[in-house]
């Protein structure tokens, strides 16, 4: 089968299990930003020469498939996509980044106020993605707001997620001996 099906020549796209959406439904709109989020951290991670950050980078990446899988679900299908095995943000996801925020904040990194993007290559990678992650989150919002249901959870994922981002960047900053004002 090639990439190329021609099926989204129309302006639509596929939700799971075959929904034909527009592709600016605000479904779409939020993956398309969880995606971008998912590219940025591949960035970053690409960049570190860090085991430790590599493997949490690459362990954040891959709670996102599980995020950008329950978003690219109507909500009628949602009970067929936990049936199928998929999995859904739950609360022990955001209690693993709190775990990385303690870490992180247990560190002497040094930081006062707000940071300039941008002291080393990989500090601003990861400040990217914070931004693609604020984005994300106002997109998964955005869903909310129409009235859609939206797990509540996957709110909360993201707003630490950035946080957790933002740690890490001026975590790079210190190991790296820059300061990031």
């Amino acid at each position: 089968m090639s990439i190329a099906t021609r099926t989204g020549d129309d302006g639509t796209t596929a939700l799971m299990y075959k929904r034909r959406v527009p592709k600016t439904h605000p479904r779409v709109e939020a993956n398309g930003a969880l995606d971008e989020l998912n590219a940025a951290l591949g960035v970053a991670r690409a960049t570190a020469d860090d085991a430790w950050l590599r493997g949490e980078l690459l362990a954040i990446q891959k709670q996102l498939v599980d995020v950008m899988g329950e978003m690219a679900t109507a909500p009628a299908d949602l009970e067929r996509y936990a049936r199928d095995g998929f999995t859904l943000v739950i609360p022990a996801m955001t209690a693993r980044l709190d775990e990385l925020v303690k870490h992180l904040e247990a560190q002497e990194i040094s930081f006062k106020g707000w940071a300039t993007p941008g002291a080393t290559p990989l500090a601003a990678a990861l400040d990217v993605a914070r931004t693609g992650c604020r984005r994300a989150e106002r997109r998964v919002c955005a869903v909310r707001d129409t009235g859609e249901p939206v797990n509540g959870e996957i709110v909360i994922y993201l707003n630490r997620l950035s946080d957790v981002l933002w740690l890490l960047a001026r975590w790079v900053e210190t190991q790296a001996g820059v300061d990031g004002q």
